[in-house]
């Protein structure tokens, strides 16, 4: 197997799940510090957020532009209720898999900090007879970066909407119709102090996102009908993550593939990440 894909394809679905976690400030601001209006924006992202956060898990598509004109769609579920994992589809050509599987799609899975990616069984190498390939995050976004992920949740939806209520830089800007449903708009800048342990996973010296060179977010969220989102959009250096939630809660539970049909491969990633650092 050639590793010289491995960054474009590892970066896409670390950028997916990277930009939906943990945007969140340590501390919050006074009431002294805002403004009547900011207030109710603030409340109304308060709202969506218990609410995204009572949920639990969405089926979602997910559209992941790294600046390189060729984005890429994730579809599938979302889970946060129980520790945060996913469950999605990709586009085999575009997260540059096609050595490792025939299949248009390729099945993704993150649970407990490791993503599994659903392959052809190879006929050689740490994938010989494998039916699951598997990166751990720490590959990703560095020893701090992962860890920043893993501790007290911090991956989810939910917490996106935290970092929203914390951004110092919030604003309504009205009613739309997105997916067919009346929504608000709010936008939010969060700059450094706002970015919580996102930023570990920028600033870490061992992380592939390392050189995404951004110092602010700018989150974009449509609330819809019972203070849920239908949409949430972040950007961050040259890279725009674009969120459509389709269903909210009901979703099966996700779970590792079995450890005999797996091949690990983070330390061949790894030793990549380092020779292209």
């Amino acid at each position: 197997m050639k590793l010289r894909y491995t960054a474009a394809w590892v970066g896409f679905t670390a950028a997916a799940m990277a930009v939906t976690s943990a945007c969140g400030s340590e501390g919050a601001r006074t009431a002294a510090e805002a403004v009547d209006k900011a207030d109710t924006i603030m409340a109304a992202l308060a709202r969506a957020t218990d609410r995204t956060e009572e949920v639990g898990s969405a089926e979602v598509r997910t559209m992941t532009d790294l600046g390189t004109g060729e984005p890429i769609a994730m579809d599938g579920t979302y889970s946060w209720g129980d520790g945060y994992a996913l469950d999605v589809e990709m586009d085999t050509k575009a997260a540059q898999l096609q050595e490792l599987t025939d299949s248009p799609t390729v099945r993704t899975l993150f649970v407990d900090g490791a993503y599994y990616y659903d392959i052809d069984p190879q006929p050689s190498g740490p994938l010989a007879g494998k039916e699951w390939m598997k990166i751990d995050g720490s590959a990703v976004f560095g020893e701090s970066g992962a860890a920043a992920f893993s501790g007290g949740g911090g991956a989810s939806p939910a917490d996106s909407l935290k970092g929203l209520k914390y951004a110092s830089d919030v604003e309504d800007l009205g009613k739309e119709t997105v997916n067919g449903k009346p929504a608000t708009h709010y936008r939010a800048v969060l700059d450094e102090k706002d970015m919580g342990r996102f930023k570990d996973a920028l600033d870490s010296a061992d992380s592939m996102l390392g050189s995404a060179g951004a110092d602010s977010v700018t989150m974009d969220i449509w609330v819809g009908p019972k203070d849920l989102p239908v949409r949430l959009k972040q950007e961050f250096g040259a890279m725009t993550v674009t969120m459509d939630f389709d269903r909210f809660g009901a979703t099966k539970e996700i779970v590792a593939p079995p450890a005999a049909q797996t091949g690990d491969l983070t330390e061949e990633v790894k030793a990549v990440g380092g020779q292209q650092g």
